[in-house]
């Protein structure tokens, strides 16, 4: 027994400064009472420290998803601004039309009063007022006024969605999991970059069938925006932005590709770094893979890149139906 207590006691040392490097506090022989606390007091102050610095990693990492999340609008809003004017501007275009089409029928409607306040032989001001329904083109207005409330109606609503869209999308810290349809969060986000792409990119859709997948909605139409958004960037003049969605067993994928410049294959294995890019100045921030990547991550998922120089890029997101221990409705 006490050559077996020798031998341990010889170890001990190394021991000690292994527990040492890891715990990064000094460490002593526990051989004693006083000793014993004076460990046990090290390994609680090692604790509460570790235990202080992983919570500020966790508003480190939730600052940066918000500030990617704030950098993707800031990008985005001179585009939204224009689609919301342009939507507002041609309503207020039809309701100017539509005045001017109410003075002209209203003036009609006082013609023909005036001829029912007159005498029946009084055929002169009738035949006036026909002939001014046939100047006001009375037909033509009837049915192009329906037109014009219909396509102001189309329009405001078209500006709501835009705003609510840009709203969920910009809510700080939205974190809460819910069952999602990811299908509806890839059309919500296309309607947000829609000036970004639009006049430079034909989207397709290859939608495959999706259940609903366990997630949190608002982080991963981040990840749809910020791989769009790029996908708009790779593209110099013209060319296609295709999505194409599926599952396999458990999990299911959404893939974005674009028929861009491609990523040199010196690059393609720092493109989730933070604050990498090989965009101009003015058109990136270096934190959308990035912060794309983290979300996925958080979700027990994975994002894959694929790119050839030349051809395009594709990113494939692959997300679980249930995450592990995601705490899902079993009723869902």
């Amino acid at each position: 027994m006490n050559s077996q207590l020798s031998i341990a006691d010889a170890d001990l040392p190394d021991d000690h400064a292994s527990l040492q490097r890891f715990i990064g506090v000094p460490t002593t022989m526990v051989c004693g009472g006083d000793n014993h606390e004076h460990v046990e007091f090290d390994l609680k102050a090692a604790l509460a420290e570790t235990q202080a610095l992983s919570r500020k990693l966790t508003e480190a990492q939730s600052q940066l998803l918000q500030s990617g999340k704030m950098a993707a609008i800031g990008q985005l809003a001179a585009g939204v601004a224009h689609d919301v004017n342009s939507l507002i501007g041609f309503v207020t275009s039809n309701l100017n039309t539509l005045d001017s089409y109410l003075k002209d029928i209203f003036a009609v409607v006082a013609a023909y009063e005036a001829a029912e306040r007159g005498s029946c032989a009084d055929c002169a001001r009738l035949d006036a007022t026909r002939t001014l329904v046939r100047e006001k083109e009375i037909d033509y207005l009837r049915t192009d006024s329906v037109q014009l409330m219909d396509e102001s109606r189309d329009g405001l609503t078209r500006v709501s969605r835009i705003v609510r869209d840009l709203k969920n999308f910009s809510r700080p810290d939205e974190t809460t999991l819910q069952w999602a349809d990811l299908h509806q969060g890839l059309d919500s986000t296309l309607n947000i970059v829609r000036n970004e792409i639009k006049d430079k990119c034909v989207v397709k859709k290859e939608y495959g069938e999706l259940p609903l997948v366990w997630c949190s909605p608002f982080q991963i139409n981040q990840v749809f925006m910020n791989l769009l958004v790029n996908a708009a960037h790779a593209i110099p003049e013209k060319g296609e932005i295709t999505i194409r969605t599926g599952r396999q067993g458990n999990r299911v994928f959404v893939a974005v590709s674009d028929t861009g410049a491609g990523v040199a294959p010196e690059h393609i294995s720092r493109i989730f770094e933070p604050f990498f890019t090989t965009k101009p100045v003015d058109k990136g921030t270096g934190l959308g893979l990035s912060v794309a990547y983290g979300i996925v991550q958080k979700h027990q998922g994975r994002i894959e890149a694929r790119s050839e120089i030349g051809k395009g890029t594709t990113f494939t997101v692959w997300l679980p139906i249930v995450a592990e221990n995601a705490g899902a409705s079993p009723s869902a």
